[in-house]
C-alpha cells in the first residue's frame, strides 16, 4: 500500500514534470530560434495551408513543401543575402563611402583640440562597427549551424502542417486554460504576429527601399546598401530609415551641395516619415497594432539572443508574454467569480 495520497502523488509528479521540463528547455535552448520560426511560419501561411487543402483538396504533404519553398524563396534566402551584404560591406564603409575617414579624422582633431578627446569619433566608429556586426552572429558563425537551425525549423513546420490538426488539438488539449480562452489567446497570437512580422516588415520594406532611390536619385553612393540598412533600422521605433537622411543631408551640404541636402532630409522627414505613419494605421485596421514601447523593450530583448532576427523575435516573444498575462488574468478573475458564486449562500 502507497505511503502517499492521490494528491501528494500528483504533486509529486507535477514537481517531477516541471523538473524534467526545464531540463528540457534548458537543452533546446540553442534551438529556440528554430522553434519560434517554425511558429512565426506556421501561423503566417496557416490560412494559405487551410484554403488549399480544405476548400480546394490539395495533397496537404504536396502544399506544405510549397510552403517551405515560398518562405525559402521571399524570407530565408533574401534575409541571409542581405545580410552578408551588409556584414562584407561594414569593413570597408570607412573607406568607400562619403570620405568618411576624413571627416573622422576633422571629428577627431577637433575633440582633442577643445575636450582633450582626440580618438573620439574613431573608437564610436570602432562601437558602431562591432555592434552592427554582432547583429548577424548567424551569418557569422558556423555554416553547419544554419544548416541545422533551418533544418529543425522546417522539420517542425512540416509536421505542423501535414499534422495540422492534430497539432492544433494537441494545444488544445494541454492548454493551462479553458477552450474558449484558448481560441481567444490563438487569435490575439495570430493578430501579434501579422503586426510584428507581416506589418512591421511591409513598413520596413518600403521605408528601406524609399530611402535607396531617394539616394540613388541624389547621387549618394551605395544607394543599395543604405536602402538594407534603412530597412533593418525601420523596425526601430523613432529611429527608423528617415534619421538615415538626417546625416547624408549634412555631409551633402558640407560638400557644397546645399539645396541636394536641404531636399534630401526634407524627402526623409516628410515623405518616408509620414510613408510609416499612413501604412501603420493602413494595417492596424487590419491586424491590430504593437505598441512602440513592446517594440523598444522587445529588440533590447530579442538582439542579443537571436542577432538580426531579434528585432522581429524580440517584440514578437514580448507581445507573446503579455497576452499569456492577460489570459491568466482572466482565468483568475472566472475563478474568483466561481469561488464567490459557491461560497455566497454558505456566507
Amino acid at each position: 500500500m502507497s505511503i502517499f495520497n492521490y494528491k501528494q502523488r500528483n504533486n509529486i509528479i507535477l514537481t517531477s514534470i516541471i523538473i524534467l521540463g526545464c531540463f528540457l528547455i534548458y537543452a533546446l535552448s540553442s534551438l529556440f530560434s528554430s522553434i519560434l520560426g517554425a511558429i512565426v511560419l506556421f501561423t503566417i501561411f496557416r490560412p494559405i495551408y487551410l484554403h488549399l487543402v480544405e476548400k480546394k483538396g490539395w495533397n496537404k504533404t504536396l502544399v506544405t513543401m510549397m510552403i517551405i519553398l515560398t518562405s525559402l524563396i521571399v524570407i530565408v534566402i533574401p534575409m541571409m543575402s542581405l545580410s552578408i551584404m551588409v556584414v562584407s560591406k561594414i569593413g570597408s564603409i570607412g573607406k568607400e563611402s562619403f570620405n568618411l575617414q576624413e571627416w573622422v579624422s576633422k571629428i577627431d582633431d577637433y575633440a582633442g583640440y577643445h575636450f582633450n578627446q582626440p580618438h573620439i569619433a574613431e573608437n564610436t566608429l570602432q562601437k558602431l562597427g562591432s555592434y552592427a556586426t554582432e547583429l548577424f552572429p548567424s551569418i557569422l558563425g558556423s555554416a553547419a549551424q544554419i544548416i541545422i537551425t533551418l533544418l529543425v525549423m522546417y522539420f517542425l513546420l512540416y509536421f505542423m502542417f501535414t499534422q495540422v490538426r492534430e497539432f492544433e488539438n494537441g494545444l488544445l488539449k494541454y492548454a493551462p486554460f479553458r477552450e474558449q480562452h484558448a481560441i481567444k489567446f490563438a487569435d490575439a497570437l495570430r493578430n501579434s504576429t501579422y503586426s510584428n512580422v507581416l506589418g512591421q516588415g511591409i513598413i520596413a520594406v518600403t521605408q528601406g527601399t524609399l530611402l535607396a532611390m531617394s539616394f540613388f536619385a541624389f547621387g549618394l553612393p551605395d544607394a543599395v546598401f543604405w536602402g538594407v540598412i534603412g530597412t533593418f533600422i525601420s523596425f526601430l521605433p523613432v529611429v527608423g530609415a528617415p534619421t538615415l537622411t538626417i546625416p547624408a543631408g549634412i555631409i551633402l551640404i558640407a560638400q557644397g551641395h546645399e539645396l541636394k541636402g536641404i531636399m534630401l532630409m526634407a524627402v526623409g522627414l516628410l515623405v518616408i516619415g509620414n510613408i510609416d505613419n499612413v501604412l501603420r494605421m493602413m494595417i492596424n485596421k487590419r491586424v491590430g497594432n504593437t505598441h512602440p514601447i513592446i517594440s523598444i523593450i522587445g529588440v533590447f530583448i530579442g538582439v542579443p539572443l537571436f542577432g538580426i532576427l531579434g528585432l522581429v523575435y524580440g517584440p514578437l516573444l514580448l507581445s507573446y508574454f503579455l497576452l499569456l498575462l492577460e489570459i491568466y488574468e482572466t482565468n483568475r478573475m472566472a475563478a474568483d467569480r466561481l469561488e464567490r458564486i459557491k461560497t455566497g449562500p454558505e456566507g
